[in-house]
């Protein structure tokens, strides 16, 4: 409907300035005319096809710029009018002393020519300013400007909700982590897993009573240390008996993810399709990796299931277990991979000594 609109708005003034145009001719022509009505009619006829030729261009060029402004980001479609506004604004104000200047009636045509220009010239710059600058621009007027403008575009997806399981918050690395900074969103702390502390620091036992203690003496330090990322979350389930599985129901109805370190929990999680952060999957990750064939100096610390296996550990605390390494318990040796293990609840490296420094105990 508007592609007509156009192309019959040209049309129609075309042929309105080509009827009316014969008007204008000098007056010697018009007396050599003998149909002035049918001139008329052909002049208005060669200007409604060249309105038509026109209508064309201006709808093509209408559609081609309309289908530009869409596929342009929002910060950039935003940033260009604002600089286009600047840019005519500019103009206005720097061409209004000429508009005041006594100009002869002769060259009166130079005030609007000049104010079509300016407003051109200014508006393509402030256009081109915009590009360059449109960003900073927005993040002087708001510094979250450009963020919300892409998340609520879609090319941006704001970080989601991080909910901490026990397990979790017992481990205690999960404050290291934090500290780095690698873990963005806000960090969720059900009140069932907040109970779930209380009872293990209440418990009989003392080693449990010690990794209560210890979660609740973690969950404070970084609700101190990070006060508006770290949330007690106030939902709980009753008809939900496990915590677990509060854990997974909470992360379905927040659209979260889930924060553990929990093998089984992890695994339940993922045939739920809930995001899962596996902490002990992010320590496998960064730990240095022995392939076969490497080499590494090694101290045997103990003996291993086998009367000759040996027994050492990693500064990671990841332990690597040495065959034939049995003879070798309290020396530093050189040893060399034979192969690894991984998975989400551990890792383990097999190893031998090798031959050229082994040197057993005497």
């Amino acid at each position: 409907m508007l592609d007509a609109i156009i192309i019959l708005s040209f049309i129609v003034a075309g042929a309105g300035i080509g009827y009316f145009s014969v008007d204008l001719l000098p007056m010697d022509a018009l007396d050599q005319v003998t149909n002035r009505e049918g001139l008329s009619l052909v002049t208005g006829g060669f200007g409604g096809l060249l309105g038509l030729a026109l209508g064309l261009v201006a709808q093509t060029s209408y559609r081609r710029v309309e289908r530009q402004v869409r596929e342009m980001p929002v910060d950039m479609l935003l940033s260009r009018s604002v600089g286009l506004v600047l840019g005519l604004l500019v103009a206005n104000l720097l061409l209004a002393p000429i508009f005041l200047l006594p100009i002869p009636n002769e060259f009166a045509f130079i005030k609007p020519l000049a104010a079509i220009l300016g407003s051109v010239i200014f508006a393509f710059s402030g256009v081109n300013l915009a590009d360059a600058h449109g960003r900073s621009l927005l993040r002087l007027i708001n510094p979250n400007s450009v963020e919300t403008l892409l998340v609520a575009e879609g090319t941006l997806k704001p970080a989601a909700a991080k909910v901490l399981d026990t397990s979790c918050i017992i481990d205690g690395r999960i404050e290291d982590i934090l500290a780095t900074g690698f873990i963005e969103g806000q960090i969720l702390v059900p009140q069932f897993v907040l109970q779930e502390l209380q009872q293990v620091a209440d418990a009989s036992s003392d080693q449990k009573r010690v990794r209560g203690r210890r979660g609740l003496d973690i969950l404070n330090r970084i609700k101190e240390a990070y006060p508006d990322r770290i949330a007690i979350h106030p939902a709980d389930y009753d008809d939900i008996p496990t915590v677990d599985a509060k854990l997974v129901r909470l992360a379905q109805d927040i659209n979260g993810m889930l924060l553990t370190n929990d093998y089984n929990l992890n695994k339940v999680a993922s045939l739920q399709q809930v995001p899962v952060l596996n902490i002990n999957d992010l320590a496998q990750a960064i730990r240095p990796t022995y392939l076969p064939g490497d080499t590494f100096d090694l101290k045997i610390l103990k003996q291993g299931k086998e009367p000759a296996q040996g027994v050492g550990y990693l500064n990671d605390g990841t332990m690597v277990v040495v065959e034939e390494g049995g003879d070798y318990i309290g020396d530093e040796i050189c040893v060399l991979v034979t192969g690894a293990l991984q998975t989400s609840a551990g890792r383990m490296i097999f190893a031998r000594p090798e031959q050229s420094s082994a040197v057993p105990r005497g």
